[in-house]
């Protein structure tokens, strides 16, 4: 999924080209799954001396508990030193464990791994139902999905939801999970089948209508239940609550019309649904940590992303 975001050439669509980077202790190919190899194109030695990274991206591994190369842990305490972002896909968080960063810090693995994060690093704070998480500029995501999800996220951040829609697009995968979603949902019966059209149909509505007063009581009606009943159901098909969803769905829209557009930011909230601009800059704050107009910046003028997610400088893998 590293190569498939990051590693091809989408220029001509207007995504930003991205440097990559494939990084091991030694220049020797790699053993994968299904009997692939990977040929590293740089050592560790290279990224030691590298200042210029954006993204240092720890692959998952299917051996969880063997010591990992010291001059490997090494590496990435530099780099995290360094201020360069680090994320971690499913197992990867093993070795972000065993190089110590994320003793003391929040993380995420796969669901089947959780326990077995926990019982060989008890410094953790294992987050167990989550599907990405950052603490101290480290990001660790759970499973294959959810990998592609928090690199969407990090293209997103740097570079903007249209950027990120586009790199999903050609994927042809979902541009916007957020990171607080379960990692899986129960698997549905014929009722719930039913009620998960009524669901889908409703969230539809809520799209089309962002820009009114929607509430969950509003959302519950049109799906003919009652608030409780709707507020059960909505979690177990998406795996986050309605408000939570309704809320996210709102800072998106913000996100897509401060980058396109040259709304003042009242209109702006109130096309997102927002109601008024300090309420918008409340949920931004608490989601993405700026506020609208800095938001706005980023994207505007040279369109240059903050540090954690490519631009034109190297990722290392």
């Amino acid at each position: 999924m590293i190569t498939e975001v990051w590693g091809t050439d989408r220029t001509d669509r207007g995504v930003p080209p991205f440097d990559l980077h494939r990084v091991a202790a030694t220049p020797t190919p790699v053993p994968m799954r299904a009997g692939l190899t990977l040929t590293p194109d740089r050592t560790l030695a290279w990224l030691n001396r590298l200042t210029g990274t954006d993204l240092i991206v720890v692959p998952g591994l299917d051996d969880h508990l063997t010591p990992a190369p010291p001059p490997l842990l090494e590496a990435l305490r530099r780099a995290h030193t360094r201020g360069i972002t680090i994320a971690a896909l499913c197992g990867g968080a093993f070795t972000l464990a065993q190089a110590g960063l994320l003793d003391g810090r929040r993380a995420i693995t796969h669901w089947n791994l959780v326990d077995l994060l926990r019982t060989h690093h008890p410094h953790v704070t294992v987050v167990p139902d989550a599907l990405f998480i950052e603490d101290d500029n480290i990001w660790t995501a759970a499973g294959t999905a959810a990998g592609i999800d928090l690199c969407l996220h990090l293209v997103r951040t740097a570079h903007g939801s249209e950027v990120a829609a586009t790199v999903a697009r050609s994927m042809v995968t979902a541009p916007f999970r957020t990171g607080g979603q379960a990692q899986f949902i129960e698997h549905p019966t014929p009722r719930t089948d039913r009620d998960a059209d009524a669901l889908a149909t409703v969230r539809e509505y809520a799209l089309r209508h962002l820009q009114e007063p929607l509430t969950v009581s509003d959302l519950a009606a049109r799906a003919g239940m009652s608030a409780r009943s709707f507020a059960r159901h909505f979690t177990a098909a998406t795996g986050t609550t309605p408000l939570r969803w309704l809320l996210d769905q709102r800072v998106a829209a913000a996100q897509k019309l401060l980058e396109r557009t040259d709304l003042p930011m009242p209109e702006v909230a109130r096309r997102a649904g927002f109601g008024s601009e300090i309420t918008m800059r409340q949920h931004f704050a608490s989601r993405l940590a700026t506020s609208p107009r800095a938001y706005r910046a980023t994207f505007t003028g040279t369109g240059s992303g903050t540090a954690g997610a490519g631009g034109s400088s190297p990722i290392a893998r």
